[in-house]
C-alpha cells in the first residue's frame, strides 16, 4: 500500500537495503482555454510535487529511473515528446536526468493506441446498449493488457536498490511487483484540485444558464 509523504519518517540505515522503491506521482493535465483559477492551482501542484520528491530523495534515495504513462520513446527523444505532452512534468524529469536518472519506456505503443481508441469510442456514447457493452469489454481487456505490460516493464528495468519515479493518472489498475516499496506523492493541494475538477462541470452549467 502506498505511503503518503507526510507519514514518512527518516529510515534507519539499511532499512530499505536492496529494496526497489517507487515514487508514485498522480498525473494532472491542463487544457486549451483552461480557467486561470485551475492553471494557478496546477502550477502550485507541480511546485509541491518537486518539493515532495526532493524530500523523499533526501530520506530514501535519489531517483534512478523515470517512468511516464503513454511515453513510448526513451532518453532525449522521449523528453522531447514529454515537453509537448506536459511541460511541467518534463521540467522535473529533465532535472532528474541531468542528475543521472534515465527516462525509461514503460508502455507498449500498440497497447496505448488500442486502449486510447476504445476509450474514445466509449466517450462518444452509443444508441445500442449491446454495442456499448461490447466496446466497454474491449476497452477493459485492452486496459488490462496495458497495465500488465507496465508492471512487467517496471519489474524488468528497475534494479535492486534503485529508485524510480512514475507519473500516471489516478484510477489506474497497475499491480506493482510485490517487492516494490511504493510511496504516494500527494501534495496538500491535490485534494483541492480534485474538488475543483469535480465541481467544474456544474459551475460551467451555472455560467451558461
Amino acid at each position: 500500500m502506498a505511503e503518503e509523504l507526510g507519514k514518512i519518517e527518516k529510515p534507519e540505515a539499511g532499512q530499505f537495503k536492496e529494496k526497489r522503491k517507487l515514487y508514485l506521482v498522480p498525473l494532472l493535465f491542463s487544457w486549451e482555454d483552461a480557467p486561470e483559477e485551475y492553471t494557478k492551482k496546477l502550477d502550485q501542484y507541480w511546485q509541491q510535487v518537486r518539493e515532495h520528491i526532493a524530500n523523499l530523495e533526501s530520506k530514501i534515495g535519489k531517483v534512478n529511473r523515470i517512468y511516464h504513462e503513454s511515453i513510448t520513446i526513451s532518453g532525449e527523444e522521449g523528453l522531447k515528446v514529454l515537453e509537448k505532452l506536459n511541460p511541467s512534468v518534463c521540467q522535473i524529469a529533465s532535472d532528474k536526468c541531468q542528475r543521472g536518472a534515465e527516462l525509461e519506456v514503460v508502455e507498449s505503443k500498440e497497447l496505448v493506441e488500442e486502449s486510447t481508441d476504445w476509450e474514445r469510442h466509449l466517450l462518444m456514447g452509443f444508441i445500442s446498449q449491446k454495442v456499448a457493452k461490447m466496446v466497454s469489454e474491449f476497452f477493459a481487456e485492452a486496459s488490462r493488457k496495458r497495465y500488465e505490460y507496465i508492471a512487467s516493464r517496471i519489474n524488468e528495468t528497475l534494479q535492486d536498490n534503485e529508485v524510480a519515479m512514475f507519473f500516471i493518472r489516478e484510477g489506474h489498475m497497475v499491480q506493482f511487483p510485490p517487492d516494490l516499496e511504493v510511496f504516494m506523492v500527494a501534495p496538500p493541494i491535490l485534494d483541492e484540485i480534485r474538488r475543483w475538477l469535480r465541481d467544474f462541470p456544474a459551475n460551467v452549467k451555472k455560467e451558461e444558464s
